[in-house]
Order: structure tokens, then sequence, then C-alpha cells
């Protein structure tokens, strides 16, 4: 049986500096970091020894040298949040990556969160800023110069399942499933067929079906295989095709379908070849087609739309739940899915309030025609970016939520809560409960390690191989009776508090 479907996002934001006629994104990225406040007393650097990004799911590891961060370099660049999140540079980039969630709806909370982190950097890096010099933050997946940054998102799969299968079911699921998950481009990139609107950010960067690679000759299907769990028992499924989205319905329904999908597939439910020919082809022709009516060819000879092929996953995963006991959100999520299926066949503009490709779509309608403009004019181009800049009172997107204009799922109150505090049901509520309470003794941790120094003896390591123990349940009576770390190192041994 398919196992529970732990997931993340992890987002790289575009970074800009206004008046800064040397504006260097990697620097401009470090300050941003460096300005964060947390709990922590003392900087925690990450612990790079488990990571393996040159590992392929396909059997194989590259040899090129991997470079690590040094111990300073790793304290400069990385954060570790008392949210359990990450929060680091990434190449030229800030990346958020968002605690371990057990549902799509916690995901949407504390990928929101990361907005919101991201916020108080750039207004404390200001402060030390000249006056002249603001700081842009971009939710998106372009510059529109050519180059594209990520919006990856993670689940955790079973080992067992033949990296085959998950390529086979997957390459079409991700093609089809950007009708309600693209976050919406004005005109092309990356020498893609020229087009005045598109769905997807990501569509035409796009490049290959299957490989390891995530910043040139990007694939649908990523095959890094890097667990962040034990190995022999676990995968995680690294997604890279997926736009940043800044509508809670489509981070929804992208992490909840994904999940479902997945399901299935470790189960070898889906007893049908669904694959498209050319998916890669396929990929930028569905981002084009703002009617969701365009056919599509399959291996096997049929021709479909984009909608009907998201139909057939959906049917699967009716018959799939049947008789399954399943969490309440599988049903929530395959209710939305079905309704937005529909409401698309029908007219994707009734959308307005839910999708993100949909709303930026006719926000921009709006100001073309109120100013007379083409697609080609520049003040378009702006406005796809100033609907993805988070800055309160900036950002197009933060002023249709300030006015109700877009649907919601979460609270302001509970994305607060979620900058500081992490999810209470996997292993990041105890990774962010010992930053809060013992960061002094914390010299580097990761996803699936935290490592103290008690200045007496040799560093003592906690492993966390299995994503959903060190939860609240699980550790709540441990921290209570561990005051200080020494205690908790002492406690943590007895058998029922194993972590």
């Amino acid at each position: 049986m398919a196992i529970p479907k732990v997931m993340g996002i992890e987002t790289e934001y575009g970074i800009q500096v206004r008046n800064q006629p040397d504006f260097n994104p990697i620097l401009s990225s470090l300050l941003l970091i460096n300005s964060y406040e947390t709990y922590r007393s003392s900087r925690v650097r990450w612990d790079y020894e488990a990571e393996s990004p040159l590992r392929d799911a396909r059997g194989f590891e590259y040899m090129e040298e991997k470079e690590v961060a040094s111990k300073e370099e790793s304290r400069l660049i990385n954060l570790i949040l008392s949210n359990g999140a990450r929060f680091y540079v990434d190449h030229a980039h800030p990346e958020y990556s968002s605690p371990e969630t057990t549902n799509p709806r916690d995901c949407v909370i504390w990928d929101r969160a990361g907005e919101r982190v991201l916020n108080l950097a750039r207004q404390r890096a200001e402060a030390v800023s000249p006056p002249e010099q603001r700081i842009i933050i971009l939710k998106n997946n372009t510059d529109n110069k050519g180059n594209s940054y990520g919006t990856h998102e993670n689940y955790l799969m079973d080992r067992k399942v033949p990296f085959a299968r998950i390529v086979q079911s997957m390459t079409p699921f991700f093609v089809t499933r950007q009708v309600f998950t693209g976050a919406g481009k004005v005109g092309a990139e990356n020498n893609a067929e020229a087009c005045d609107y598109q769905i997807s950010q990501r569509a035409d960067f796009l490049e290959t079906e299957v490989g390891l690679e995530t910043m040139h000759s990007r694939p649908i299907i990523n095959t890094r295989d890097e667990p962040h769990a034990d190995p022999e028992k676990y995968r995680r499924l690294h997604v890279i095709p997926g736009d940043a989205n800044m509508a809670e319905i489509s981070t929804y329904l992208k992490m909840g379908t994904t999940a479902i999908v997945l399901s299935m597939v470790e189960d070898d439910f889906i007893d049908r070849d669904l694959s498209v020919d050319q998916p890669v082809q396929v990929f930028r022709k569905v981002s084009r087609d703002l009617a969701c009516r365009d056919t599509i060819r399959m291996k096997d000879g049929r021709t479909i739309t984009a909608i009907d092929l998201q139909r057939e996953f959906l049917q699967y995963a009716q018959k799939y739940y049947k008789d399954r006991e399943h969490e309440p959100w599988v049903r929530e999520v395959m209710a939305r899915w079905e309704r937005t299926l529909d409401q698309l066949a029908e007219d994707p503009m009734q959308l307005g309030r839910e999708l993100d490709w949909v709303i930026k779509h006719q926000l921009i309608e709006n100001y073309m025609g109120k100013h007379d403009l083409e697609w080609n004019d520049s003040r378009v181009q702006m406005i796809d970016l100033q609907y993805h800049d988070i800055r309160p009172g900036r950002g197009l997107y933060g002023k249709l939520e300030e006015s109700e204009a877009v649907e919601r799922l979460s609270t302001d109150d509970e994305i607060s809560k979620a900058i500081y505090d992490p999810p209470k049901d996997t292993r990041a509520y105890f990774r962010g409960m010992c930053l809060q309470r013992y960061a002094d003794e914390i010299v580097s941790a990761s996803w699936d390690s935290v490592i103290f120094d008690l200045k007496e003896g040799p560093l003592k390591k906690i492993f966390m191989l299995e994503p959903l123990r060190g939860t609240e349940a699980h550790v709540r009576q441990l921290l209570t009776e561990s005051p200080t770390a020494a205690d908790l190192l002492r406690n943590i041994s007895r058998p029922s508090f194993g972590v």
C-alpha cells in the first residue's frame, strides 16, 4: 500500500535592487539571508554530509567533484528556521524550502509563510541600505531575459517503486496539470514559438523528458536521487516543471493532485499507458492553449484534450479511493479537481478567483483595454512582473487578495504562526523545536539530522530518517522533560523516546 505523501515546496525567488548600478544578485541575496532574525542566538550551519545531488534514480552517480560550502560559508548562506524550513542562497537567488507537511493545505500555509519570511528579511536589509536602494522580490520563474529559476516540489515515495513506472504515468500528468497550476506568462522565451500569453512560466524552459539537470537541459521528470530520509526505504520525487504560484487554490491543487497520482503509481493502480507523443513539445502546446480545447496525440494513437487527460487521472483516483481508507483532504482535493476541470472545459475565464494564469490574464486584459495597449507593450510585461511582487501594498496579487477578489484557503493568523512554528505532524516539529530551545548547542542540521555540541566530548548527531517521526505527539513529553540539550540527549536514548 502506498506510503503517506509527506510533501514540501522549494521556491527560488527573483531579486532586483532599484537604483543600484552595480547590482549583484548573489551579494543581494546574501544580504537578505543575513538580515533575517530568528530564535537562534548562534548561527547553525547546514550539514551537507548527507547531500548527494549527483546521484541519479536510474542507478548511477555522476563523478563530478561536489562543491561543499566551508563552515563559514555555510553560516553565511544558510539559515535553518524555527518553523523547520531552510532559508538560503541558491546560486543567485534567495530560496525558501518549506518544512515537511502531510497535506496540501498545510503546504499552502508554510509556503506562504516563506513569502512573509522574505518580506521580513527585505525590510531589515533595506534598513541598512541607502534609502534610494529598494529591494524587489518576485515569486515567479523568469526574469524575462532568458533566465528561469525554479519552484520545486518534493514528495516522499516508496523506494521499491520502479522509476520507469513513475516516468510513464507522471510525464503525461505533469504535461497537462498546468491547466490549473500555471502561473501565467506574457510572451515566449528560450527560442520557443511566439505567443502573446501562455499558461505556464516553465513550459518554454523544459527541454528533455527525463534527466538529472535542473539549470539547463531541464527535464519534465527529474532523476535526482536524494531522499533526505532512510535511503533503503524511501525516495524523494523532486518535481521541477511546476510554476511559482501566488494563488492558494493553484498551490493546493498542484500538491494535492500530484500526491494522489503518486499514490496510485506506487500501488500500480493505473493499468493503462497514458503517455503522450513528444511530451516536451506537447507541454509547450498546452501552455499556449488558453481555451483548453486543442487536442494532443497519445502514444496509443488517440487524440485528447489536456482537460480530458486530466479527467482520466481523476477517474482513476475516484476508483482507487472508493474502497480505501484515506485522509479527509483526499476527498476535498478530488472534489475541487473535478469542479475545476468542469469549469475549465466550459470556460477557463470562470476561474478568475482561483487560478493564477486566469487571474493574471484578466488583470492584464483589463489594463490593456483601459490604456489601449497591445500585448508587446513593455507596460504589459511590467504588469506580469508586478503580479508576483510579494511586497505588501506593491504586488498586484496582494492587492487583489486585500480586496477579497481571490479565493483563499488559509488565514493570516495561520500564516503568521507558520513563520516561526513548524508543522506538528512531521519531523519538522522536532527540528524546529530544537532550534527554538537549544540553538546555542546546535552546530549544524539538515533535513534528516541535528548535530549537538555540549562542549564536552564528541559531537552528538540525532538522525531523523523517518519523516513521520519527531511529531508533536511523538516528542512532546521528551521536550517537556528536557529543559537543556544535555537532558535531551540523555532522555532520547530511552526506548520510549527514540526519534
